[in-house]
């Protein structure tokens, strides 16, 4: 991780306080700082991570695409403009026959089938 993405990410004076020490964090530090998204016990790392993968699997492709677009794009941005691109890409997603089987689903009260389209 860069500098500047820690600063952004846990604020100036702990990337400094952190940069400059350089002492070691535990896990549940780096988990509280926003550092790592999960803490998992010994040899279990891999079967997190497969299961997280199985998880973002399932959901659909080009909302997935979105999000990552609207965080990617859109962090940089000033508030506002990060909004409005938002809005945009979200007017986009509604489009998919993803979106429109999700909500047929939760309404019939059944299993998604996503097409990722």
């Amino acid at each position: 991780m860069s500098t500047s993405a820690l600063a952004r990410l846990v604020g100036e004076s702990k990337a400094k306080a952190l940069l400059f020490v350089g002492d070691a964090l535990t896990a549940d530090e780096a988990l509280r700082l926003g550092l790592v998204t999960k803490v998992v016990g010994e040899g279990e790392a891999l079967s997190a991570a497969l299961d997280m993968a199985r998880v973002i699997a399932r959901r659909p492709a080009q909302a997935l695409r979105l999000i990552k677009q609207a965080v990617d794009e859109g962090l940089p941005l000033p508030l506002e403009e990060g909004l409005a691109l938002e809005r945009e890409l979200l007017e986009q997603v509604f489009q998919t026959a993803d979106v429109q089987e999700g909500v047929s689903a939760f309404l019939e009260r059944r299993e998604r089938q996503f097409k990722h389209r």
